[in-house]
């Protein structure tokens, strides 16, 4: 290892820190590394085949799922006002929500035909008694196990979750813990996913925990009512009820954007990254991961896209002008 090779990871905290020279290709401001706008990869990541496959049952193209739910935004001019006005009270680039929803409705599931359908879809779920719970376990009481007792201080709803994620991930995923055995499964998969048919709802297709996550900002700017997990049918209403789903949607980004600023990354001009993060989640452990390969000098040192954020930045220009269009 030559001695550049040895200083590298304490120049660059220092230009993090100091305000120094920043990495190659981005740009410094206020001690943050800012993502360059447009994709790092020159052709588009692999799609999952799970997406391929749900696709190909449907009988339709990845082509034509885009060219819906770009119609549909061409169509809905109260919507597109809606995403301006989420996207001001969250301070966020309306391109950002633009973003999730095509990426969305892209990759996993196709637009319906008008925003109305969602309101109907919504109010389906109003009277159903359900409760999120895994191997008869509801996770308020799951969650009260000594191991979680870290995540007891956190700071707000985002940090709790987060914090309980990576719990489940470290203790209880794939491993026997006092004899019960628990499946190789995502914390979501394990506990929110009561009627057994998909992970996410609503026009943005929103998971439960990611709403729990992004509940106390959402109460903060928007003034909506907190979310628990002993009233599942209020999550339910808020992810699949068109308007606040929009909302949410802009919390997640905004959370997502904070959750990378805090680890040093400026990623606010780039929608591909924060479609990325919406489709992938967990935003907090995938900033401080990043961050650790800079410190390292080893591995990456910007967030890449992934196939989902890829066509978003591919597309911007097309995306952006459904912004112009709208009322």
């Amino acid at each position: 290892m030559t001695v550049l090779q040895r200083l590298l990871p304490i120049l660059l905290l220092a230009a993090l820190s100091c305000g120094g020279v920043p990495l190659a290709g981005s740009a410094h401001a206020g001690g943050l590394v800012v993502v360059p706008a447009g994709n790092r990869s020159e052709t588009q990541p692999p799609i999952p085949d799970a997406s391929a496959t749900r696709t190909r049952a449907f009988k339709t193209t990845y082509a034509e799922k885009y060219e819906k739910i770009v119609a549909l935004l061409k169509r809905e001019k109260k919507l597109v006002a809606h995403i301006k006005q989420a996207a001001a009270a969250y301070d966020i680039d309306p391109i950002h929500i633009v973003g999730a929803l095509v990426g969305e409705h892209t990759y996993n599931v196709t637009a319906v035909g008008s925003v109305q359908t969602y309101y109907v879809k919504a109010l389906s779920y109003s009277g159903l008694d359900f409760s999120f719970r895994y191997k008869g376990v509801p996770v308020q009481s799951f969650v009260q196990r000594p191991e979680f007792a870290a995540c007891a201080g956190a700071r707000d709803s985002a940090a709790l979750w987060s914090c309980r994620d990576r719990v489940w991930v470290d203790h209880f995923r794939g491993k026997t813990v006092d004899g019960v055995t628990y499946d190789a499964m995502t914390f979501q998969q394990a506990f929110f996913q009561p009627f057994f048919a998909g992970q996410t709802f609503g026009l943005g297709q929103i998971s439960p925990l990611t709403a729990l996550e992004v509940t106390d900002l959402v109460n903060k700017v928007s003034g909506y009512d907190k979310l628990t997990p002993d009233h599942p049918q209020a999550i339910y209403r808020d992810v699949m009820d068109p308007d606040r789903s929009i909302v949410y949607i802009a919390a997640i980004v905004r959370d997502a954007i904070d959750a990378y600023k805090e680890q040093g990354f400026d990623i606010s001009s780039n929608p591909g990254i924060t479609a990325t993060l919406y489709n992938v989640g967990q935003p907090r452990q995938r900033a401080a991961d990043l961050r650790a390969a800079l410190t390292s000098g080893k591995g990456r040192k910007l967030p890449v896209e992934n196939y989902y954020g890829w066509l978003v930045n591919d597309k911007l220009g097309e995306l952006r002008s459904l912004l112009d269009s709208g009322s």
